[in-house]
């Protein structure tokens, strides 16, 4: 049985991550979602609320999991007990910084394999950083993520500015 993990932020989930979630679990029998807890960033979601949204966002995909972590990603990967690691490429700016990354993991441990999948044209400029800026300057995002989530981060910001 072939077993992925497919580590970020989600904050928030954008329509980029679904194509990469998509696509991989058609490669894999299993893949496990990693919702990182980054304590470095402030992120617009909790944890909780990442997880949950993806797990929404999953639900009529059968071997998509959706789990929390923190740490080293090969420590997850093995307590998973996956030997691949997904990763999305938007350009070539990306690669640098991935290729770094895969090459760490498979020095930490030689099992762990990452394979890279390029994001589909149509996501290519994407990111979770763009659709936080056009939310919060109260700009169209419904070409970034879908309605679920846009729905939760107007909730959100309604939260935030009710507390100002």
């Amino acid at each position: 049985m072939s077993k992925a993990i497919y580590p970020g932020s989600f904050d928030p989930v954008t329509y980029g991550h679904l194509d990469i979630i998509r696509r991989s679990a058609q490669i894999v029998d299993e893949l496990v979602v990693g919702v990182l807890i980054n304590n470095a960033k402030n992120p617009f979601f909790s944890l909780e609320e990442r997880v949950e949204i993806l797990e929404e966002m999953t639900k009529d995909s059968s071997n998509i999991r959706i789990c929390s972590f923190d740490g080293l990603l090969v420590e997850f990967a093995r307590k998973q007990q996956a030997n691949v690691i997904v990763r999305g490429l938007r350009a070539v700016t990306d690669f640098e910084y991935e290729l770094q990354m895969a090459q760490t993991n498979h020095i930490l441990d030689e099992k762990i394999d990452t394979i890279f999948l390029t994001t589909s044209l149509e996501y290519a400029y994407l990111s979770s950083s763009i659709v936080k800026e056009v939310a919060l300057l109260h700009g169209d995002i419904s070409s970034f993520v879908p309605e679920y989530v846009i729905g939760k981060m107007q909730e959100k910001l309604r939260k935030v500015h009710q507390e100002q």
